[in-house]
C-alpha cells in the first residue's frame, strides 16, 4: 500500500493523533514550568527582624505546600547582591529601599513596612545635631547592611565622616548591649518599630533617642527616605518616655523578587504580605501595607494585577498549584480549541469531498470513453481497445475501497459501466455486418 493510499485511508485517525500528540507535548512543557515547591528567601541575621519576617512568610508558605528556606545574611546590600546572583539560589528577599543602584534582574512586590534609622545615643550626649556625633565611638551596623549603606551618606552629606571617633560594624543587638554598657557612645540602626532591641533602648533610662532636626531638608535631597514621629510617651506614658515627640527619617522596606520567580509563587508571597504586614503600627494605620510602591525597584506585572483586582479567581477556590495549572491549561486550550473548531468542521466537508473524488475520477474517465465512442463511431479495432479500456475501469471499479455510505456511488458506476458496455457490444455488432 502506497503512503498515499495508506493516508487516504486512515486520515482522520491520523488527524486525531497528531493532535493527540500535539497536545501532549504541550501539557508536559507546562508541566516543567510548574511552580516550585521551594524558594529561597534572604532575611538578616538570625534573632533580627528580618529573620523573625522571614519565619512568618515560612509559616504562611507552608500551608500551600511551599518550604521557604530562609538565609541569614548581614542585610539589604548582601540580599540584592544574593537576589541578582542566578547561581545563589535565592528567589526573594527584604529590601530596604532608596540605597541601591544596580537593581537589573529583580522586580519588587511592592512595600511592606517602615524601617526607621533610629539614633540612640548615652544619656551624657545631649544633642540633636551631627557635631554631636564628632569624636564619638559610633556603630553603624556590619558590611553589607541597609544601616550602613545609608548611615554612611549621611555623615558625608554633613561632612564629619572622617571626624568621628571610631565607625564599628555592630549588628543591632548588639551595638545595644554595648551602648548600654558604655562601650559606645552611638548607634544608628534601621529596623521596625517592633525590634526588641529598639523597645529595650526605648525603655532605659540609660541610653536616649535622637530626632533628625533636618528631617525635612534629607527628604528633600534622598526623595526615597519618610518622616515618621515617635510620639511622646508611646514607650511609657507614666514616666513619660520618650519625653517629646521624636521625628525619624525612614524608608521602606519591599518584598523583591528575582524577575524569572514563578507567577503563582509571587501570589503565594502577595497573599502573605498582606496578612503579614497589615497590621497597624505608631507610624501606619491598618492596611496601609503592603502599597503598590516602586522605590527604586520596578513593580512585577504580578504585583500590579494584584494591587488593582487581587489573586486571579481559581486562587481563590483551588490549591495554588491546581490554579496554576488550569491557568496553563485555558492558555493551552483557547489557540487548540481555536484551531480544532474550524478543523472539525471542515474535515467532514474535506473527507466528504475525498471519498466523491475517487468515484467520480472514474466516472470521468468512463465519461471520456463514451465521448471519444461517439466521435470515432469506431472501428473494429478501435472498439475492441475501448472494450479493452473499459475492462480496466471495471477492475479499478472493483477494487476500489469506500466507506459504506458511498457504496452506492459504486454500484451506480458498475451500471454505467455495464451500460457502456452493452452499448460498445450493439456498436462492435453493428460495424461487424
Amino acid at each position: 500500500m502506497s503512503a498515499r493510499h495508506f493516508l487516504e485511508k486512515h486520515w482522520p485517525s491520523i488527524t486525531i493523533a497528531v493532535t493527540a500528540a500535539a497536545i501532549a507535548c504541550a501539557f508536559l512543557l507546562m508541566l516543567r514550568s510548574m511552580p516550585p515547591h521551594l524558594i529561597v528567601m534572604a532575611t538578616g541575621r538570625e534573632g533580627d527582624a528580618y529573620y523573625e519576617i522571614g519565619e512568618r512568610y515560612r509559616a504562611a508558605l507552608s500551608h500551600d505546600n511551599v518550604q521557604v528556606q530562609l538565609v541569614p545574611t548581614a542585610g539589604s546590600v548582601e540580599n540584592l547582591s544574593m537576589l541578582r546572583d542566578p547561581h545563589s539560589g535565592t528567589n526573594v528577599a527584604l529590601i530596604e529601599g532608596g540605597i541601591h543602584r544596580d537593581t537589573t534582574g529583580v522586580e519588587s512586590l511592592g512595600t511592606v513596612f517602615y524601617e526607621p534609622l533610629w539614633w540612640f545615643h548615652r544619656r551624657e550626649i545631649p544633642k540633636e545635631e551631627a557635631n554631636s556625633l564628632r569624636s564619638q565611638r559610633i556603630s553603624i551596623g556590619p558590611e553589607g547592611s541597609g544601616t550602613r549603606a545609608l548611615s554612611l551618606q549621611l555623615l558625608k552629606r554633613t561632612g564629619i565622616e572622617r571626624q568621628v571617633g571610631e565607625l564599628l560594624g555592630l549588628e543591632p543587638p548588639e551595638a545595644g548591649k554595648k551602648l548600654l554598657a558604655g562601650e559606645i557612645d552611638v548607634a544608628f540602626m534601621m529596623t521596625p518599630w517592633g525590634s526588641p532591641v529598639v523597645q529595650q533602648l526605648l525603655a532605659d533610662d540609660r541610653v536616649t533617642l535622637s530626632g533628625f532636626p533636618h528631617a525635612d531638608a534629607l527628604i528633600a535631597l534622598y526623595p526615597f527616605l519618610n518622616k515618621v514621629v515617635v510620639p511622646r510617651g508611646v514607650t511609657d506614658i507614666v514616666r513619660d518616655r520618650p519625653s517629646n515627640d521624636v521625628v525619624l527619617i525612614a524608608t521602606k522596606a519591599s518584598l523583591v523578587v528575582r524577575k524569572d520567580l514563578h507567577p503563582a509563587i509571587q501570589y503565594l508571597l502577595l497573599n502573605a504580605a498582606a496578612k503579614i504586614h497589615s497590621e497597624p503600627s505608631i507610624f501606619n494605620h491598618a492596611n496601609a501595607f503592603p502599597a503598590a510602591e516602586a522605590i527604586d525597584i520596578p513593580l512585577s506585572d504580578e504585583a500590579l494585577r494584584f494591587y488593582k483586582s487581587g489573586t486571579p479567581f481559581l486562587h481563590d477556590y483551588f490549591p495554588f498549584w491546581m490554579a496554576a495549572l488550569m491557568g496553563k491549561l485555558m492558555i493551552l486550550l483557547i489557540p487548540i480549541l481555536g484551531l480544532l473548531y474550524p478543523m472539525m468542521r471542515f474535515l467532514p466537508r474535506l473527507y466528504d469531498w475525498m471519498m466523491r473524488s475517487k468515484v467520480l475520477r472514474l466516472y470521468g474517465e468512463l465519461r471520456f470513453l463514451e465521448d471519444e465512442l461517439t466521435r470515432t463511431r469506431g472501428t473494429v479495432c478501435g472498439t475492441g481497445e475501448m472494450v479493452a479500456r473499459l475492462d480496466r475501469l471495471e477492475e479499478r471499479a472493483n477494487h476500489l475501497r469506500v466507506p459504506v455510505a458511498y457504496v452506492s456511488m459504486l454500484y451506480e458506476l458498475r451500471n454505467h459501466i455495464e451500460l457502456v458496455r452493452e452499448g460498445l457490444k450493439t456498436h462492435a455488432h453493428r460495424v461487424a455486418e
